[in-house]
C-alpha cells in the first residue's frame, strides 16, 4: 500500500522517486505525531473519567459533549499562561529538558507496527531501538531537576532517575526473553510469531515475564502506585516543581505518550499486536485490534492508579532490585536453556 501511494504521488505531482520518498516520509512523520498527540489528549480524558468512575465522581463533563474537549481546554490554558523561569536557573538547560523528554517520547513510536507493513520504520533492531531511545528520557528529568536550581526539583529528579534506571534493568531482561523466544529483534516479526489465535500469544509461555513487564512499565512511566517523584506531600511536584506553561505541558505530553507506548509494547510483545484473538475475526483490520488492545491496557493502567495505594520509596527500590531483577534474570536463564534444549533458539 505504501508503494502504491508513492507511485500515485509520483504520477500525480510529477515527482522523482527520491522526492516522492522524502515527501512520503515527511507526511508519515507528521501523521504519526498528530495521531499520537490526539491519542494523548483523549488518554488524559479517559484516565480522569475512569478514575472518577471508580471513586463515584463524574469527572470532566462540562467542556464539550460529555467533557470530551476538557483536555484541549487544559492545553489552551497552559499555552496562554506565562512561562516563568526561576532567576537562578540555567536557562538553556531548563528549556531544553522538557523538549528532550517530549521528543524522545515521540521517537519511540517510529518502530511500533500497527499491521503488516504499517510501520514508519520497520528496522531489524526495533526492540533495541525502543530500549535505547526510551532510556534517553532519563536525561530530560535529570537536566530539569538540576537546571531548576531548586532543592525540591533536584531531589525529585534524582529520585525519578534512580527509579527509571532501576526498572529499565528488569524491562531489558524481559525483552531478552522475548528475543530468545522469537529469535528476532524486529517487532513485526515478533507479532507474526504469534499468528494463529490467542493460544499462540506469548503471554502464555512468558506469563511471569509479562507480569514483570507490566508492573515495571508502571514504575518506568511514574504511574501510581510508583509516582514517588511527584508525591505532592513529600516533594511538591518532583522535577517539574519550577515549570509552568508549555514547558510543563511538554513533560505532561511526553509522560502520557510513554504510557501509551508501554501499552503498545505490551500488546506487541505478549498479546499478538495487530493479530485477532481468533482467525474467524481476521476480517477486522489489524490497526483496529491494535487500538483496542492499547485501550485495554491503558484501562488497566488507570485501574491500578485508582485502586492501589502509593509505595514508599524504599519499597519501590526493594521491589525493583531484590524482586524483579533476580526474577527477570532467572527468566533469561530458564527460557534460554529451554530454547537451547528444544533447538528453538534464535
Amino acid at each position: 500500500m505504501v508503494e502504491s501511494f508513492k507511485n500515485w504521488m509520483m504520477a500525480t505531482l510529477a515527482l522523482s522517486e527520491p522526492q516522492a520518498e522524502i515527501l512520503l516520509k515527511t507526511s508519515g512523520m507528521v501523521l504519526l505525531v498528530t495521531l499520537v498527540m490526539t491519542a494523548v489528549a483523549f488518554a488524559v480524558y479517559a484516565d480522569r473519567k475512569i478514575w472518577a468512575s471508580m471513586q463515584l465522581r463524574r469527572g470532566p463533563n462540562v467542556v464539550g459533549p460529555f467533557g470530551l474537549l476538557q483536555s484541549f481546554a487544559d492545553a489552551l490554558k497552559l499555552f496562554i499562561k506565562e512561562n516563568i523561569i526561576p532567576a537562578g536557573a540555567n536557562k538553556g538547560v531548563f528549556l531544553l529538558a522538557p523538549f528532550l523528554s517530549f521528543t524522545v517520547a515521540l521517537m519511540s513510536w517510529a518502530v511500533v507496527p500497527w499491521d503488516e507493513g504499517w510501520v514508519f520504520a520497520d528496522i531489524n533492531v526495533g526492540v533495541l531501538y525502543i530500549f535505547a531511545v526510551s532510556s534517553l528520557g532519563v536525561y530530560g528529568i535529570i537536566m530539569s531537576g538540576w537546571a531548576s536550581n531548586s532543592r525540591y526539583a533536584f531531589l525529585g529528579g534524582l529520585r525519578s532517575a534512580a527509579q527509571m534506571v532501576s526498572y529499565e534493568v528488569s524491562i531489558g531482561f524481559v525483552l531478552v526473553t522475548v528475543i530468545v523466544f522469537t529469535g528476532s529483534f524486529n517487532l513485526s516479526d515478533i507479532v507474526m510469531n504469534q499468528a494463529g489465535g490467542f493460544w499462540r500469544w506469548h503471554v502464555w509461555p512468558l506469563l511471569p515475564m509479562a507480569v514483570i513487564f507490566f508492573i515495571s512499565a508502571l514504575a518506568e512511566t511514574n504511574r501510581p502506585p510508583f509516582d514517588l517523584p511527584e508525591a505532592e506531600a513529600e516533594l511538591v511536584a518532583g522535577y517539574q516543581t519550577e515549570y509552568s506553561s508549555m514547558t510543563f505541558a511538554l513533560f505532561w505530553l511526553g509522560e502520557y505518550a510513554n504510557i501509551l507506548l508501554m501499552c503498545a509494547m505490551i500488546s506487541v510483545l505478549f498479546f499478538g499486536g495487530w493479530m485477532a484473538p481468533v482467525p474467524a475475526l481476521d476480517m477486522i483490520p489489524g490497526p483496529v485490534w491494535m487500538f483496542l488492545k492499547i485501550c485495554l491496557f491503558f484501562f488497566c493502567f488507570a485501574w491500578v492508579k485508582a485502586s492501589v495505594p502509593r509505595y514508599r520509596y524504599d519499597q519501590l527500590m526493594r521491589l525493583g532490585w531484590k524482586v524483579f531483577l533476580p526474577l527477570s534474570l532467572l527468566g533469561v536463564f530458564v527460557y534460554s536453556g529451554v530454547a537451547l534444549l528444544t533447538g528453538t533458539a534464535g
